[in-house]
C-alpha cells in the first residue's frame, strides 16, 4: 500500500508516467472535470484497498469506475435501456451510471463494497480521458482527499491533504464544474437519484421525459452518500444573511455586501459550483467559523446545497 512516499508531480507530457505507475499499482491524482480523482487498477485488489488506505475511507463506502467509452461501461455491468440513452447523452461527462454487475467482470470486491452493482463514468476531462486511454483499464477513483473532507478542484488541495500517501498527481489545473458526478440508479428502467451533481434533474428529465425518482431510506447504495463529507475542519452555518462578528461569511450574489468570499458576485450558478470547493478550502484555511449565504436549489444549486448540507452535518 501507499504510504509516506515522495509524491511527484506530473504535467500533461506525463500521461505515459502515470499510466505505468497505475500498471505497478500505485496511485495516481488524476484531474476530471468534476474534482480530482484518486486513480488505481479497478481489477488490482490491492491498489484499491490503498485508495481506502490513504483516504481513510469506510469499507463500506463503494467507488466510482472510471471508463473510456461506453463500449468499456457495458464490458462490465448490464446497463437498463434508460442508462444507455443517459450515457449516449452525457457521456463523456458528470454522470454516474449505477447498474448490475456482469459476470466475470474482473473487477476487485472492495471496489463495489460487497454490492451488487457498480458505478461507472465517462469523464470529460482530457487528461483523464488520455489517461484511461494509455492505461487501457477500469481505473476505481474516488476524489483525492482525505473522507469527509472538502473535495479538491486543484492539484494543490490534492497535494494538501495526500502528499505523501500516494505516487503522484497529474496536474490539470483547475477542474471546470466544480461539483461531483449526478449519480443514477435504476429501478427496472426506471431512473432513481442516488446524488445530486454536475448534471441537473432538469437535464435528465430533457432526456428521459420525466424527473428521476428521488431515492428514499439511507442506506449506501452508491458512491457519495455518507451524511457528513465535503466538510471544513470550522463549523458551517448554512442560509446565513446576517453572519456573526467571528465568522467567515461566504456570499451568493449581489446582496452580501461585506462578504469576505463569494461563490459568484452575479449569482451564477455554474460559476459557484466551479468555485465552491476552492472557496471552501480558502475559509477554512482562515481558521474561523463559516457561514454561508443561500443559494437556490433549482439546477446546479441543488448540487451545491447538496454539498454545503454535508459539509454542515454534524460530524461522526
Amino acid at each position: 500500500m501507499e504510504n509516506h512516499t515522495e509524491t511527484a508531480i506530473l504535467g500533461p507530457g506525463d500521461i505515459a508516467r502515470a499510466a505505468q505507475l497505475l500498471r505497478a499499482g500505485r496511485l495516481v491524482a488524476m484531474p476530471t472535470e468534476t474534482v480530482y480523482g484518486l486513480a488505481g487498477d479497478a481489477r488490482n485488489p490491492e491498489s484499491v484497498a490503498a485508495i481506502f488506505a490513504a483516504k481513510g475511507r469506510p469499507a463500506h463506502n463503494p467507488l466510482i469506475v472510471h471508463l473510456d467509452s461506453l463500449d468499456a461501461a457495458e464490458h462490465l455491468a448490464n446497463l437498463p435501456e434508460a442508462a444507455r440513452v443517459l450515457a449516449q447523452a452525457f457521456w463523456p461527462g458528470a454522470l454516474t451510471l449505477v447498474a448490475p454487475l456482469r459476470h466475470g467482470h474482473g473487477l476487485a470486491n472492495a471496489v463495489t463494497a460487497g454490492l451488487p452493482t457498480v458505478a461507472l463514468r465517462v469523464p470529460a476531462h482530457p487528461l483523464a480521458r488520455a489517461l484511461l486511454s494509455e492505461f487501457g483499464g477500469p481505473v476505481a477513483a474516488p476524489s483525492a482527499n482525505p473522507s469527509g473532507r472538502i473535495s479538491p478542484t486543484t492539484a494543490a488541495h490534492v497535494m494538501a491533504g495526500l502528499a505523501g500517501r500516494i505516487a503522484a498527481v497529474l496536474d490539470g489545473g483547475p477542474c471546470p464544474v466544480g461539483v461531483e458526478s449526478t449519480i443514477l440508479g435504476f429501478e427496472g428502467n426506471e431512473a432513481v437519484l442516488l446524488r445530486e451533481g454536475g448534471i441537473s434533474a432538469e437535464q435528465i428529465a430533457a432526456v428521459l421525459g420525466q424527473p428521476p425518482r428521488t431515492r428514499t431510506g439511507a442506506k449506501i447504495t452508491a458512491p457519495g452518500q455518507m451524511l457528513s463529507h465535503y466538510a471544513p475542519r470550522a463549523r458551517v452555518r448554512l442560509n446565513v444573511t446576517t453572519p456573526q462578528h467571528d465568522e467567515i461569511w461566504i456570499g451568493f450574489g449581489p446582496d452580501c455586501r461585506g462578504a469576505a468570499l463569494s461563490l459568484s458576485l452575479s449569482g451564477d450558478l455554474d460559476e459557484a459550483a466551479a468555485k465552491l470547493f476552492a472557496t471552501l478550502h480558502q475559509a477554512d484555511a482562515m481558521g474561523q467559523p463559516i457561514a454561508i449565504a443561500p443559494v437556490p436549489e433549482h439546477g446546479l444549486g441543488a448540487a451545491i446545497n447538496d454539498r454545503l448540507r454535508r459539509a454542515a452535518a454534524p460530524r461522526a
